[in-house]
């Protein structure tokens, strides 16, 4: 074993890079919800559900164990401090997928034609933003193996960068679905309220995902 294997596997680096990649596999099936919400299928959204609660469940299992085993001091610049908040972030992502899927199993939400583009718009882009805070946390060993170089800080940022740009297009497309249910909403009726809290928390899950590499950009920064 290399010394950075050993630093790394020492450190809540990995294990963290575990965790996101569980939490993203989460969101992800928000997508299949969607397409089960599109054609009124009860029983794919209850059977989506069901993959995203055990998902949930599973990266909720990671986080404790990370935060069980979290050294007191970490390497170089790394806070403790600094990689519970990025955990955290994180588990939000999960969080607010299931979130959403309990919304939709609960209420047997098929979603009406007017939305379904708008919504599946921005769920494309969000759990794109997803993809990318994924990407930015599996750099963390090679920033780590670099000493914090200046070549690798400066990948880090422009992914980060990224990131930022992708969830600034998903706003524009909360915006436009949120238009879209606004034309129908008194065609919808109370539940419009439902909906809207469903189409908010979709692009919650790209809000959570920015952080991510905001509070990684922050500790670079440091």
């Amino acid at each position: 074993m290399s010394w950075i294997d050993k630093l790394v596997g020492e450190s809540p680096i990995r294990p963290m890079q575990e965790h996101i990649g569980v939490v993203v596999a989460c969101a992800s099936q928000v997508t299949n919800l969607i397409e089960a919400m599109v054609i009124g299928d009860d029983d794919a959204i209850a059977s989506t559900r069901s993959k995203i609660d055990q998902l949930e469940h599973q990266a909720d299992e990671l986080k404790h164990e990370i935060r069980s085993n979290m050294p007191r001091r970490l390497l170089l610049a790394m806070e403790r401090r600094d990689m519970l908040d990025i955990l955290d972030c994180q588990d939000s992502i999960a969080d607010t997928a299931q979130d959403i899927a309990e919304l939709a199993d609960q209420r047997s939400m098929h979603l009406p034609e007017p939305l379904a583009d708008p919504v599946r718009d921005l769920t494309r882009r969000v759990i794109a933003a997803c993809e990318q805070g994924q990407a930015v946390i599996n750099e963390l060993d090679e920033l780590l193996e670099t000493g914090f170089g200046d070549r690798e800080i400066a990948r880090i940022e422009s992914m980060i960068s990224e990131l930022g740009r992708i969830e600034s297009e998903t706003d524009v497309l909360l915006d436009q679905a949120a238009r879209a249910l606004f034309a129908i909403e008194d065609e919808l009726g109370v539940s419009s309220v439902y909906w809207h809290q469903l189409i908010l928390w979709i692009a919650d899950l790209a809000d959570y995902a920015e952080r991510v590499g905001n509070r990684l950009h922050l500790l670079i920064a440091q």
